[in-house]
């Protein structure tokens, strides 16, 4: 196998399928495949890798994108975006670092560096965010970019919540495998290998309301997701309380059609206020979730936390491809997606036009920037919360 073959699954399957690309000028497109297939005939995988992610970033959809996360090995740092600040959250075992926002990278500021690297990045402004940290830990992502060290270490300077400045060096042979520290489906958590316990979670106050934590939409196949759901629609139609919280902050998304169950039993109740918790890592699947509820629910819904990682108009479904020879993964498109306007077409499945329906737009109510917390800290923060709506 070599990395000419990788690049012939993307050319042969992703790019064919994905409707999105047919918005994109066909001269840039082929400018990118001409710099990605040189790279690949050469062997050389990160420069490979790299045009790559540029290719399949021209059209600014969240769902498309190469994934290189399996195929590198990064500097010991994890590093997450908070509001709109990048913070270092974590470091691989065995290596020690000063916690707090990165302000710049041997010596340029992360201004400068989150620029230049928009354009290999896919989706939304927040998207890209998500996403992008892992291009702060990628000694050749900064070299390509033009922002490498002249030595064989790079500098990170950070500031902590006192306004403490520190600096600290990081050998570029000192490197991880990426995934050990930026998983897949980003999620936003300081512990990358973080997984949901549950699907559904759930807390009641007398005479406050009722929270609701909805971590993922994902479904392992054995009908968890549906189960989960089910339980929780239950709850809620026979909850007598008024208000209902919904905390979707980190849900990156999975299968909408499974979660109606309980989009029903929240709308059925035509007295009840409804507020949800989003986040930059809510995405794909969670922000249908939001998109439906906002339709039904009109001004009864208020959104709270800050702007998603996406808008209301995508591509999405499609599917993965695994880049044997280079170990990375090609995600692509299949469907349009409206759910601004509720139009479709004919690329869209008949199961999700059913459902679709013109929710106009997502404005927040209410910004907010906190972090998912401990688990035994939500309750504080959502009777906060709920307290601040009966003001």
């Amino acid at each position: 196998m070599s990395l000419i073959q990788d690049f012939e699954q993307v050319l042969e399957t992703a790019l064919p399928r994905d409707p999105s690309f047919r918005r994109i000028e066909k001269t840039a497109i082929d400018s990118c495949i001409s710099d990605a297939r040189r790279y690949a005939s050469e062997g050389l995988k990160e420069a490979f890798l790299f045009s790559t992610m540029r290719l399949l970033a021209l059209p600014d959809n969240g769902h498309t994108r190469l994934i290189p996360n399996d195929a590198i090995s990064v500097l010991p740092l994890r590093f997450v975006s908070i509001g709109t600040a990048i913070q270092l959250v974590g470091t691989a075992p065995e290596t020690t670092a000063p916690r707090g926002k990165l302000v710049a990278v041997n010596g340029t500021p992360l201004s400068q560096i989150e620029a230049a690297s928009e354009t290999f990045l896919a989706g939304t402004r927040q998207r890209k965010r998500v996403i992008g940290s892992i291009i702060l830990v990628w000694p050749y992502a900064l070299a390509r970019l033009g922002f490498s060290s002249k030595d064989e270490t790079t500098e990170y300077r950070v500031q902590d919540e006192n306004g403490q400045i520190s600096e600290f060096e990081v050998e570029n042979g000192h490197t991880v495998p990426a995934s050990t520290l930026y998983p897949r489906n980003e999620h936003g958590r300081g512990d990358p290998a973080w997984t949901p316990e549950r699907l559904v979670e759930t807390k009641g106050w007398r005479g406050l309301g009722l929270a609701i934590l909805l971590p993922s939409f994902l479904d392992s196949g054995e009908g968890a997701l549906p189960k989960a759901i089910s339980g929780a629609a239950e709850q809620v139609s026979v909850c007598s309380e008024k208000t209902l919280l919904i905390d979707i902050r980190g849900n990156t998304g999975g299968d909408f059609l499974k979660t109606m169950p309980l989009i029903d039993a929240i709308s059925e109740n035509a007295s009840r206020q409804v507020v949800v918790l989003v986040d930059k890592f809510t995405f794909s699947a969670a922000i249908v979730f939001v998109a439906i509820l906002k339709h039904r629910l009109g001004p009864r819904l208020k959104l709270i936390g800050e702007e998603m990682g996406d808008g209301l108009t995508f591509f999405a479904e499609g599917g993965s491809l695994d880049l044997p020879t280079s170990g990375a993964v090609v995600r692509y498109s299949s469907a349009f997606h409206d759910w601004e306007n509720g139009t479709s077409d004919e690329t869209t499945p008949a199961e999700i036009a059913r459902q679709l329906v013109p929710a106009g737009t997502l404005d927040l109510d209410w910004e907010l920037i906190n972090e998912p917390t401990a688990e035994d800290a939500h309750g504080a923060f959502y009777q906060r919360i709920l307290r601040s709506l009966r003001n």
